[in-house]
């Protein structure tokens, strides 16, 4: 059998490199906007004319043989040159264009980052979003991410970041609930409050507050009938007069606005519930495309003015 020529493998190779980032045909095949036989396909093809198997397959992912693996390893930084240098050309033209892959927090993207995106869509209409809302920390690189915005206290420092607003945590609850059980005026009284709260490692659950910065903090174990990971969930549990929430001031902007939650203990400053900034976060690259730059400066500036009520 006449050995294939290997210019006319550069593709079954790159799919493969997808295939590897994915985990999955159904996946790559959906990140490559091809079909999942294609895909197959060309896989099947690639390990004929290597002679070796690349891949094992499973009922629900693939696993890279070792051959593949090498094959990956070798590849990925050759394809990524490439997609950056045609990237670069396509920037020549001037005009923002192509697709940014972006990660944001549910919580976020719902309340703050979606209803904003029309106006970025129609002032930049050859740029297109594909947006994933999940809370886990995702690997931009291997999961093909262009950008990622973070609530933390600080990015990693493996990554660039640019600062998008201050943000704040705030606590928050119904008029019914303060009515039935009383407005508490000191961080202490929250103990005999239900208390709505976020999820953390420690055991006891408990708050942190400040009257002002670096002033000695007040530490109060809190308790209550929900705990859920998500501030929206919070929220919508003190709308319903659950409870007095901590959640970002992203997530109890509009409640506030409109008079359906109150502020509670507006005078302390918590601490260490949640990020103090919300950040745009992309892998270092010795190009950035203008519609990743484009997207990161309009955000910058649609969050310029933070979320106070």
């Amino acid at each position: 059998m006449k050995p294939q020529n290997i210019e006319s493998l550069w593709t079954h190779l790159h799919w493969l490199t997808v295939l590897a980032q994915q985990g999955s045909f159904t996946a790559a095949a959906l990140r490559l906007g091809v079909s999942k036989a294609a895909m197959s396909q060309r896989i099947a093809e690639l390990e004929r004319a290597a002679g070796a198997p690349l891949v094992q397959r499973t009922t629900r992912s693939v696993r890279l043989t070792e051959a593949g693996q090498r094959l990956v390893e070798d590849m990925r930084e050759p394809f990524e040159q490439i997609a950056h240098s045609f990237a670069g050309v396509r920037d020549l033209a001037g005009v923002p264009r192509g697709l940014v892959r972006v990660t944001a927090p549910v919580a976020f993207a719902r309340q703050q980052l979606v209803p904003r995106l029309a106006d970025f869509l129609r002032a930049q209409p050859e740029v297109r979003i594909e947006l994933d809302l999940s809370d886990r920390l995702s690997s931009l690189a291997m999961e093909g991410f262009d950008l990622a915005i973070r609530h933390t206290a600080a990015p990693p420092d493996t990554h660039v970041a640019w600062t998008l607003c201050e943000t704040r945590s705030v606590l928050v609850a119904s008029r019914a609930y303060l009515r039935r059980r009383g407005t508490p005026r000191e961080p202490q009284a929250l103990a005999g409050h239900d208390c709505l709260h976020y999820p953390r490692a420690q055991e006891t659950p408990t708050w942190h507050f400040e009257a002002k910065p670096s002033a000695p903090r007040i530490t109060v174990p809190v308790s209550g009938p929900l705990v859920a990971n998500n501030s929206e969930a919070l929220r919508d549990a003190a709308l319903s007069g659950l409870g007095i929430a901590l959640v970002p001031d992203f997530s109890a902007q509009a409640a506030l606005q409109s008079g359906k939650l109150q502020q509670v203990l507006p005078q302390w400053r918590s601490v260490g519930a949640f990020g103090e900034r919300l950040y745009a976060i992309r892998p270092y690259a010795t190009h950035v495309p203008q519609a990743v730059t484009a997207f990161v400066g309009w955000l910058r500036e649609a969050l310029s003015e933070g979320f106070a009520p």
